[in-house]
């Protein structure tokens, strides 16, 4: 079982989530414009146009990953505020310092998280 976390080892926690959380929207506003549509009349082979649309596709998912992740980072600053930071929102049980110094955002414990992954 684990341990609350103290009111320092959030504060340190708070810091990493508000490092995460620029990081998260600088990287989205410089991949903003690189999300555009291919343009099919453009003149380029038929394979650069595959690679191409491969490749906007490929960094529409991940812009749309950090997203997902921004809001989980928003989420888990309102918690702190809230003082329900670090707590699994499943089970309610302590998520763990060491695992919230990896994923700070990380709304669930080990146990319920592979259990969601299970079921996926």
């Amino acid at each position: 079982m684990q341990e609350e976390l103290t009111e320092e080892q959030i504060l340190s926690l708070r810091e990493n989530l508000l490092k995460l959380e620029s990081q998260l929207r600088a990287i989205l506003e410089q991949t903003e414009s690189q999300g555009k549509p291919v343009d099919l009349d453009e003149p380029i082979g038929r394979l650069s146009r595959m690679d191409a649309i491969q490749q906007q596709k490929m960094q529409s998912a991940g812009r749309e990953a950090q997203k997902i992740q921004l809001a989980q980072v928003r989420r888990a600053l309102s918690s702190i505020e809230d003082n329900e930071y670090g707590f699994c929102r499943r089970c309610e049980e302590p998520v763990g310092f060491r695992r919230l110094c990896i994923q700070p955002e990380a709304p669930f414990c080990v146990r319920c998280q592979s259990a969601r992954e299970k079921n996926l």
